[in-house]
């Protein structure tokens, strides 16, 4: 049988070229493989994720984020809660601006509540803020204060003695006091829908929110400058769905309705995160 010869010069080239190849080929692999990576944690978010930050409303906590903020990271999302003095618009809207200032990269900011109109004042300037999230919430225009908003309907517009419970606090200004719902205010009408031990609960914990606050003029708005979205409970018995919708259509969100009262956060949170999710994806 005849033997076919190949000589070294040959050879040679033949192994750098199989290098080569096998160089390449390791390359598109790990590169695909990455992205793939990237893609699963992401939920498929192509570009740089968004930070989500939730901001808590009057009576509450974090704490109130805890199932929406649970959907969120599953879906592979970076997320803070910061605390809301529930001290002073202003005050606290310049808290919330400070905390989004250390954030780099796009921002999704979604406030329940008075969490609502602290977010509408702490994102206005913000060009990081790519989108704002109202759940059950107030979004002030300049001037409009959220004892104002909730309307004469709402839980809170009854005769303040048997609305709230008056507890002072150190160096108040003259007149103020910090504000605790009675009993079966929280759990009738702000804690509605959900179930009555985690009213119960709700009512132990809940965070004072100072009278002042209540009645002082917001800022420039960021909706108008800034895409919303909005979850509006139909059952929300502190700021009634007519109220919620006359915000969200002025603010020209776009709206989610949820059959849950003030607590949509609680009671549906699958809803919010939804909600949180699609804002997401319209920053991509």
């Amino acid at each position: 049988m005849n033997q076919i010869h190949v000589s070294s010069g040959v050879r040679g080239r033949w192994r750098r070229h199989l290098i080569q190849l096998f160089a390449v080929v390791m390359a598109t692999s790990l590169t695909l493989t990455a992205t793939g990576t990237a893609s699963a944690a992401g939920g498929g978010y192509a570009r740089t994720k968004p930070t989500i930050v939730l901001v808590h409303g009057a009576w509450a906590d974090g704490s109130s984020w805890n199932a929406v903020t649970a959907r969120l990271l599953d879906d592979g999302l970076v997320v803070r809660v910061p605390p809301n003095p529930l001290r002073s618009l202003p005050g606290d809207s310049e808290t919330i601006a400070d905390f989004l200032s250390t954030i780099q990269g796009p921002i999704v900011l979604a406030g329940h509540s008075y969490g609502g109109a602290v977010i509408t004042n702490a994102a206005t300037g913000n060009r990081n803020v790519k989108a704002l999230v109202f759940v059950d919430a107030f979004a002030p225009a300049q001037g409009e204060n959220v004892f104002q908003l909730s309307g004469p309907d709402s839980a809170l517009s009854g005769d303040p003695a048997t609305t709230f419970d008056f507890v002072p606090y150190p160096q108040a200004p003259p007149g103020d006091v910090d504000l605790y719902l009675k009993k079966n205010v929280l759990t009738q009408s702000f804690a509605n829908g959900v179930p009555r031990q985690t009213a119960d609960i709700l009512y132990t914990i809940q965070r004072p929110f100072a009278f002042s606050a209540g009645g002082q003029p917001s800022g420039v708005p960021a909706w108008q400058t800034i895409r919303s979205w909005w979850v509006l409970g139909t059952q929300d018995k502190v700021i009634p769905p007519a109220q919620q919708r006359f915000m969200a259509d002025r603010a020209h969100s776009v709206i989610t309705e949820v059959r849950a009262g003030h607590l949509s956060l609680v009671a549906r949170p699958d809803v919010v995160a939804g909600v949180i999710l699609k804002a997401v994806r319209a920053t991509n």
